[in-house]
């Protein structure tokens, strides 16, 4: 039983660290079957946990933080979609732009403004998001397999954890079977038969970049506003290039994301886990191997286990209206 305790343990952290990654992977699934490949969503998440930890320190509703988070995550992919849709710049650059300039911003104006080494002040209860225990989830909690499952592993998360696992049928429907979707992969694929049958390139790549924004703002605000307790230096640490790492892997398919997401989850969950406890047959592994295991695997797995993965034909590209 104890061992089916741990299970249940280490996929209850698996899925909680989980979100952040499904939220910003599916953010840069709408910008990269419009077209736009997106490297900014770590800046993008960075800076939206910045804004939702300081105003929910400020204003002390966690709505409010919430809202902040979205809306500077919004204003960042359209710096990102003016850049590279209307300026027809590198979208590469532009997203390298945007993660250096956020990591570096979110430390000046956090010190700045409440003069904690870039920390925003540990929000209170009413300023955080409080988990969501299901009915009778206390009731049930000693009954063997059955209890654990449904008292720690389905109930007790966060809103938008629930939030972020009915975004993946949503994002599928979205995709395959709306209007807004057909023309979205369109112009990802072949954004002229788009242009020449009278919809607007530029229009649709924006509207996918503002979904982008919307999303990496729930990732964000995840971070400081549920998971931690207000906003600390470099607290995405690499999360939103493990989301993009996901997008590769899943081959741009939201359910292969959400599953792809799993399973970088599980690998960090089950480093935090083995930290400081020996391994059988093996011993004791170093604390930085542990924490770097999940990183290692990414590369792994992207460098040999996931066959060829094919973006969309206009990735990457600028489009030029034919005269």
């Amino acid at each position: 039983m104890e061992f089916f305790d741990t299970i249940v343990a280490i996929l209850e952290s698996t899925i909680r660290v989980s979100v952040p990654l499904i939220f910003a992977a599916l953010a840069g699934l709408f910008t990269e079957r419009a077209g736009v490949f997106d490297i900014g969503l770590e800046g993008k998440m960075l800076g939206a946990a910045f804004a939702a930890g300081a105003v929910a320190a400020v204003t002390g509703s966690v709505l409010m933080g919430l809202l902040a988070a979205i809306l500077i995550s919004v204003l960042l992919s359209l710096v990102h979609g003016y850049a590279s849709i209307t300026q027809r710049g590198s979208q590469i650059v532009s997203g390298v732009a945007i993660n250096f300039i956020v990591a570096g911003s979110t430390v000046i104006l956090g010190e700045a403004w409440f003069r904690q080494g870039g920390r925003t002040p540990a929000l209170d209860a009413d300023a955080r998001f409080q988990t969501v225990t299901f009915p009778f989830a206390d009731a049930v909690k000693d009954v063997p397999i059955f209890g654990p499952i449904y008292s720690n592993l389905l109930s007790g998360h966060f809103i938008l954890t629930y939030v972020a696992f009915l975004l993946v049928p949503f994002s599928w429907w979205v995709l395959y079977r709306t209007r807004f979707g057909l023309r979205l992969r369109a112009v990802g694929e072949n954004p002229g038969a788009v242009d020449t049958a009278g919809i607007s390139v530029i229009w649709l790549r924006y509207r996918a970049v503002i979904c982008c924004g919307i999303l990496c703002g729930f990732a964000g605000a995840y971070l400081s506003l549920a998971m931690s307790a207000g906003f600390v230096k470099g607290m995405t640490a690499g999360k939103g290039y493990i989301a993009l790492a996901a997008l590769i892997f899943a081959k741009w398919r939201p359910v292969n994301i959400m599953m792809a997401c799993l399973l970088f989850g599980f690998l960090d969950a089950l480093a935090i886990r083995l930290q400081g406890n020996p391994l059988p047959f093996i011993g004791q592994v170093p604390v930085q191997l542990m924490q770097a295991l999940p990183y290692i695997l990414t590369v792994i797995l992207l460098a040999g286990f996931i066959g060829k993965a094919v973006p969309p034909k206009a990735g990457g590209v600028p489009y030029v209206k034919e005269r």
